[in-house]
């Protein structure tokens, strides 16, 4: 975790938590606002809207493509066994209806959005370092 230089803005931080919460559309209501208002969005903000965005995204990817190649490998008739009885296994609900798959990902989700109404720029290996390359930090 990176701090930063000024103390963000309570609203500042409600944005960021927001956007975490809602998989980047606070965020993206909040950059079409600040366009049309001709708003300026200060470094903390933008780099947690624009995270929020990106990682959004990135799950969408990643589960498509798990899905893919998953429906792919059923198919074989070992392997096939295999993939759905690890499926199965990781998928299955534990507690109430969340799966382990469920309760790591909000457990993600809660440290950003913990982290970002503490004021601080959580770093996410690979990721923050694309977000940081993009706007201007």
């Amino acid at each position: 975790m990176k701090s930063i230089n000024y103390e963000p803005l309570p609203l500042e931080k409600i944005i960021s938590a927001l956007s975490y919460f809602t998989m980047g559309i606070v965020g993206f209501i909040w950059l079409l606002l600040g366009a049309i208002l001709k708003l300026g969005l200060r470094p903390f903000l933008r780099y947690h809207i624009y995270q929020s965005i990106f990682l959004s995204f990135l799950f969408f990817l990643i589960s498509m493509g798990l899905s893919l190649i998953l429906g792919i490998l059923s198919y074989i008739p070992f392997i096939g066994g295999i993939i759905s009885t690890i499926t199965f296994l990781i998928a299955t609900p534990i507690i109430a209806t969340f799966s382990i798959l469920n309760i790591l990902f909000i457990l993600f989700i809660g440290y950003l959005v913990i982290t970002s109404l503490m004021g601080k720029m959580t770093f996410i290996p690979w990721v923050s370092n694309i977000i940081k390359a993009n706007i201007n930090y």
